[in-house]
């Protein structure tokens, strides 16, 4: 297997600061694209990975998977795409492809998927490395087609924080006649509420903070619940079909449950851990209420998602930044003070 020298900018322990890097890439093989990266998104899940938050980073850690980029090269038995192509690479890079979550478009769920950054490359026999670099080399069958005209910068996080909310939209069928909630205004949240929008739901969003009322309204949201108010908590009791939980830290979700519909389902995004304090029973079973899990898609649902996202026009609002500038990102992101995601202009890396 031929390998090349690309540039990254990743970390080599949890308590480093992120920095240049040279890291291998495989040659493409015949099934291969390479691609060359133009933008990539910044995600919490790279925050988190790279500081080893959930125990299971193996370092050197290049993170990075909400990525856009042009097809340098293709393999021989490459048909999906062609050199010069406007592409993307979600968080997925391998699956099984064997598996019935597999055979169904589910890659998401194979128990041996491969993500773009942390996963194993089978080729090398080392971590896979993700978007925050020169290149990537990816499979075709897990290289997504971007229409021609959106933002590109702005597509890139509609690959991670798109796709992590259009997939529970679409499994529970929100469409015109949905009444739908989000939990939480951030690169998720900001999501959630423009693709529910242009699905045709009436969407509310809450939050603790008043004043992202004219943020949320202006994304697409018919109206805003504080959360924290009894009272307008009380007026939207039993109404949600579907509640889109974005938050990203342990919180109490009882208060939502009780505005779910009978038959409503809220569906956890953005959190992964014990939820504190537990979740009280008595008002799901007197109504037959449900609480789920969704991770991101498959590819062939992400596809579905770019392609509506073309036909609406719809990209995440974002916030350029320099490669040389995403340990600030960081810190700034841990603060929510963006709006509503940071995406790293690539080029900055080969100054």
């Amino acid at each position: 297997m031929n390998v090349k020298n690309v540039k990254a900018f990743g970390t080599e322990a949890p308590e480093a600061d992120l920095k240049q890097l040279n890291i291998k890439r495989r040659e493409a093989t015949a099934k291969d694209i390479e691609i060359d990266i133009l933008y990539c998104g910044v995600c919490h899940s790279d925050l988190h990975f790279a500081r080893n938050d959930w125990g299971f980073s193996v370092y050197p850690v290049v993170p990075g998977h909400e990525i856009v980029g042009k097809v340098t090269k293709i393999g021989s038995n490459v048909s999906k795409h062609k050199v010069g192509d406007i592409v993307a690479v979600g968080c997925l890079v391998d699956s099984c492809r064997t598996c019935n979550n597999c055979k169904n478009d589910l890659e998401q769920y194979c128990p041996t998927w491969v993500g773009t950054y942390g996963g194993h490359d089978k080729y090398l026999d080392s971590p896979t490395f993700g978007g925050y670099s020169e290149s990537i080399v990816v499979d075709e069958d897990f290289v997504l087609k971007v229409p021609k005209n959106l933002d590109l910068a702005g597509v890139a996080p509609v690959l991670c924080a798109g796709i992590t909310t259009w997939s529970p939209l679409r499994h529970w069928n929100v469409g015109k006649n949905s009444k739908v909630a989000v939990v939480g205004l951030g690169g998720l949240g900001h999501m959630a509420i423009k693709l529910a929008d242009a699905l045709g739901a009436d969407v509310t969003l809450f939050s603790r903070s008043p004043n992202k009322k004219q943020d949320a309204l202006d994304l697409g949201a018919d109206r805003v619940v504080i959360s924290t108010d009894e009272k307008q908590m009380a007026s939207v009791q039993n109404h949600f079909d579907v509640i889109i939980d974005t938050v990203p830290y342990a919180h109490d979700i009882n208060p939502y449950i009780g505005t779910l519909n009978t038959n409503g389902t809220l569906v956890l995004v953005g959190y992964l851990g014990p939820l504190d304090p537990m979740v009280h029973s008595v008002p799901m079973i007197m109504g037959r209420k449900a609480v789920a899990g969704s991770l991101i898609g498959g590819i062939a649902e992400t596809q579905e998602l770019l392609d509506f996202c073309g036909k609406h026009n719809i990209t995440s609002d974002i916030e350029i930044i320099k490669i040389q500038d995403i340990n600030e990102a960081y810190k700034r992101m841990l603060k929510s003070d963006v709006h509503y995601r940071f995406v790293i202009e690539m080029a900055s890396l080969k100054n």
